[in-house]
């Protein structure tokens, strides 16, 4: 009976003959190139699957490429908005200096604040009672923010702060009806006090006799008085002046120039002569009691104070004496 699997040669001999079929095959193909059209078309065959396998890595890197090309562009599109609100900003008090005179400024001696220190915010929040108009802005007292400090934008005047936290602040805009502010008309400097109106872009210059100067399409400005926010910003432009024989005020509502809905960026504000002003302010507070002591001394003697106007050289009255008596 013949078995069912014969014995073929020995696995050396196998061996051998493939090491022989190996070295033949290799032998003619680097010195005739007798498989240059196989190898060609083997690599034709393969090559799609090359392809397929290569994918995955070339899709990831052109998404890292797009992410950090993504990345970049916001980065400095973040900054050069926040240079243009700062060129902005100062490019609101260009229609305030045309209209103002400088001699008679540099006259009065009225300190007019040019080179304020400021700093961009974000809203972080709108309050939602709708009798309040405030907002809160990611600055806070670790970052310089004190209570009282203006805050403006691109537009004009935006508000005060009302609260400072350690990390954010609270905004009390101008709309607001517990806020006021005293402006002035750029037209003639007329100076009113324009409190919240409890509406988007408007407020209300109260207590104005109807005989007053103002005109609807009229600017108004920060006129500076009080110390709380600086001179020259944009606040609003009148809209409405009626008057009533009845009442001795006539009523005037404004539109503001900041769009107080559409709020993002706010810059905080530091005026330079701040810590200036604070000492000049203690230094007169502390020179004010001596004006009325000079006063008693004048009236107690007040022919040897009249004495050497009329006769300087009255021998009886020496200047040195008149000047201790002065002091």
């Amino acid at each position: 009976m013949k078995p069912i699997f014969g014995r073929g040669p020995s696995l050396q001999l196998r061996l051998f003959l493939a090491i022989l079929l190996s070295a033949s095959l290799m032998l003619a193909d680097s010195r005739l190139g007798a498989f240059a059209n196989i190898r060609y078309l083997l690599n034709s065959a393969v090559a799609p699957l090359q392809y397929a396998a290569n994918l995955p890595r070339e899709m990831l890197d052109v998404l890292r490429g797009q992410f950090s090309s993504h990345q970049r562009l916001l980065t400095e599109n973040k900054a050069l908005k926040r240079d243009l609100l700062v060129m902005k900003s100062n490019v609101l008090l260009l229609d305030q200096l045309q209209q103002e005179n400088q001699r008679l400024r540099d006259l009065l001696g009225s300190p007019f604040v040019r080179d304020e220190r400021k700093m961009v915010a974000e809203v972080m929040a709108v309050d939602s009672d709708p009798y309040s108009y405030q907002v809160m802005i990611n600055k806070g007292r670790v970052d310089g923010v004190y209570e009282g400090q203006p805050v403006i934008n691109d537009k004009g005047i935006v508000g005060q702060v009302s609260y400072v936290g350690a990390h954010n602040s609270r905004v009390l805009l101008l709309i607001d009806p517990t806020n006021a502010i005293p402006v002035q008309v750029v037209r003639n400097d007329i100076r009113v006090i324009a409190t919240g109106g409890g509406r988007n872009h408007q407020i209300l210059l109260e207590h104005v006799p109807s005989s007053t100067d103002i005109k609807k399409g009229d600017l108004l400005v920060s006129s500076g008085l009080g110390g709380r926010y600086p001179e020259g910003y944009p606040v609003a432009r009148v809209t409405s002046f009626t008057f009533d024989n009845k009442r001795p005020f006539a009523q005037i509502t404004a539109k503001t120039t900041v769009q107080f809905d559409r709020l993002r960026y706010l810059l905080l504000v530091w005026p330079t002569d701040r810590s200036k002003m604070k000492g000049q302010t203690a230094v007169a507070a502390e020179s004010a009691p001596i004006a009325p002591a000079v006063t008693p001394v004048n009236a107690a003697a007040p022919v040897t104070l009249t004495t050497p106007a009329v006769n300087p050289i009255d021998s009886t009255v020496p200047a040195p004496r008149k000047v201790n008596n002065a002091n």
